[in-house]
């Protein structure tokens, strides 16, 4: 039994791993962190608004207001972060927004801000973080946040009679992060970098609930009959992260209820 707990131990081990969170302070960002902090990690938040009541206090816990679209603040955010570490091991990509009006009120202002932060922000990221590791000569390990709206389509009978609906552009941008997924799962295997995906379906958010219709609508679609809690989600984001997945390479995990099983 003591060869098998160090086995188990050995192989999910996330004890003193370096790890980046970007979208630390929101609802899944802030699961995270402690999902990796639980398991003994040094878990360094990036958001470009911090949100002081979603961030952890815990001295392996260090916090950075960034901004991923500004190339020069992330440059010199992991610039701090590698003089304080020496390397990163774990790159969490989850920062991510959405809009949530008709799509033909939808403003280009609007459809630019969803796409430059979800798709734009992973890419500067993952360069970023690409160039340092080649340039300190370290292998490391990414995990994209996408959405099971990035392989279906929203089904508009679960936004009938809501006040939101979900948009084209978010959906497109998620598409964008499963691809960008499988480029750079490829482009960077001879650097030892494993890149995968995470696809969370709908998650319900105690802070700031969905309308009563909208998780109606979405538990009588999904084949479990409800909404998932972000921290359902941790356990793909540190399967990925550890050991357990060293030969897993440039796939997407959807957990998402069964939804995209229809």
């Amino acid at each position: 039994m003591k060869n098998q707990n160090n086995y188990f131990d050995k192989l999910f081990k996330l004890k003193d791993k370096v790890v980046v969170v970007t979208g630390a302070t929101g609802q899944l960002g802030h699961e995270i962190c402690i999902g990796f902090s639980n398991c003994g990690s040094k878990v360094l938040g990036v958001d470009k608004v911090l949100n002081n009541q979603k961030m952890l206090r815990s001295e392996d816990c260090s916090y950075f207001e960034t901004d991923i679209l500004n190339k020069e603040s992330m440059s010199k955010t992991f610039s701090k972060i590698y003089d304080q570490h020496k390397s990163i091991d774990i790159l969490i990509n989850n920062a991510g927004v959405s809009c949530f009006e008709p799509f033909e009120e939808r403003s280009e202002e609007s459809f630019d801000w969803v796409m430059d932060t979800n798709l734009k922000g992973t890419f500067f990221c993952i360069q970023e973080y690409a160039k340092r590791a080649r340039e300190k000569n370290h292998g490391g390990n990414i995990v994209n946040i996408a959405s099971m709206y990035g392989s279906i389509s929203p089904d508009p009978r679960i936004y009938t009679d809501c006040d939101r609906k979900n948009s084209e552009v978010y959906g497109a941008t998620k598409a964008g992060i499963i691809q960008m997924t499988r480029y750079f799962a490829v482009h960077l295997a001879e650097r030892n970098i494993r890149v995968n995906c995470v696809s969370p379906g709908g998650l319900y958010n105690p802070d700031a609930p969905q309308g009563e219709n909208f998780v109606k609508n979405y538990s009588h679609r999904n084949p479990m009959g409800r909404m998932g809690n972000a921290e359902e989600i941790i356990g793909a984001v540190l399967y990925l992260s550890s050991d357990a997945a060293s030969y897993t390479n440039g796939q997407n995990i959807v957990v998402d209820g069964g939804m995209t099983s229809w």
